[in-house]
């Protein structure tokens, strides 16, 4: 048996990286793409960078995580702005088993502009505090603060606003009767 690794981060390391929260990022993509293939490769490519800044990982690196596997997403969205299908375009059936309610918060979410629904979705989905969701959105803790105070607030009306599908299944809100803009 030779000396010990000098390297803490070596292929122990991140073994245990890998095994303690690949599934929280198939969920991350899972949420955000349109099957889980497209799922699996976003956590090879996060756990590929993983691998090569493994000096960067910081001791709780969950949220460092989402925020590499948010730049991927949005790397692939500029390269190709078909690959990647946000909510509102995951197919309907795919839903059709979830409470009335949960349909309406995912249509009102899907109004949202992205940014909007990041921050949700990091709060919500991913169960993160505030300060990591400012990790991963690369901003302050205030920053991210307000944003989820405004998104929160979007969402509540969006929520109060009914809500129509289009012939492609994406979710608007319904015009207002009456009147002319």
């Amino acid at each position: 048996m030779g000396p010990p690794d000098p390297d803490p981060r070596n292929e122990a390391w991140f073994s245990t990286i890998y095994a303690d929260f690949y599934p929280q990022i198939m969920r991350y993509g899972v949420r955000r793409l349109p099957d889980a293939e497209a799922a699996r490769e976003l956590a090879q490519d996060v756990f590929v960078i993983t691998w090569r800044r493994r000096a960067d990982v910081p001791a709780t690196p969950l949220p460092w995580l989402y925020g590499v596997a948010r730049r991927v997403l949005a790397n692939r969205r500029r390269a190709d702005l078909t690959a990647a299908v946000p909510v509102a375009h995951v197919p309907e059936q795919a839903f059709q088993s979830e409470p009335a309610a949960v349909l309406d918060l995912r249509a009102a979410l899907a109004t949202l502009p992205e940014p909007d629904q990041e921050i949700l979705r990091l709060i919500g989905w991913e169960e993160l505090s505030v300060s990591e969701a400012a990790t991963v959105l690369g901003c302050t803790r205030t920053a991210a603060g307000v944003r989820l105070h405004r998104a929160r607030r979007r969402l509540t009306a969006a929520l109060a606003t009914p809500q129509k599908k289009t012939p492609r299944g994406y979710a608007v809100a319904a015009p207002e009767s009456g009147g002319s803009r």
